[in-house]
């Protein structure tokens, strides 16, 4: 349930599509976002978290910090380790999150944009009031991320295979933001969906 007179607005997206554009945009246009992300790194700087994961999953983490890159092969194409990994962090995540939307609510803001990669795939849309997705064609998509990282084409779509497929998040989207052509036109995106969520002013 969201808190009185506070809007909550999930924001997520398709690896590649540009989703960390869109939330920047939406800071400079004056609105709160919460990246899930962010938190993530925060709350496994936590010596007790960093301890349950070690333990989890023992030469992650060396000199009291968590070697992001060996944690993610262990989990990837394994279930069972990132459901783990996901009991350790994402209740702490939450606690984060809520806290920081209070703080929001506290100070007036009448939205709070809730920027989560995974939000469909961990049923987390169903707590917004509204849902932003943004999105771009495969190739750009892969492309982008095959400039911005080490990871190759097979690399890429491998992980895109393993979230809701774009078509899917289209479907369940309140607003979507296409980002498939230059700045300008993502910047005219984002205000025509601020239009139609009623948070352009």
């Amino acid at each position: 349930m969201s808190l009185p007179s506070l809007r909550r607005i999930g924001l997520t997206g398709s690896i590649g599509a540009g989703k960390s554009t869109v939330a920047a945009l939406l800071r400079a246009r004056g609105l709160t976002v919460l990246d899930a992300d962010e938190q993530a790194r925060l709350v496994t700087q936590d010596p007790e978290v960093l301890a349950l994961l070690e333990t989890r999953f023992p030469g992650v983490v060396a000199d009291g910090t968590l070697d992001r890159a060996a944690l993610a092969a262990r989990v990837f194409g394994d279930p069972a380790a990132l459901a783990d990994l996901n009991a350790i962090t994402h209740p702490r995540v939450r606690t984060r999150m809520a806290a920081l939307e209070t703080q929001a609510a506290a100070h007036g803001a009448p939205a709070v944009v809730q920027d989560i990669p995974l939000l469909f795939e961990g049923s987390l849309d169903a707590q917004m009031d509204a849902v932003i997705v943004v999105d771009a064609p495969l190739p750009l998509r892969v492309q982008r991320v095959m400039t911005r990282s080490s990871l190759t084409e097979t690399e890429v779509l491998a992980r895109d295979a393993r979230q809701l497929p774009a078509e899917q998040k289209r479907q369940r989207a309140t607003v979507i933001i296409d980002n498939s052509g230059d700045h300008a036109h993502l910047e005219a995106q984002v205000d025509r969906a601020l239009r139609q969520l009623g948070l352009d002013n």
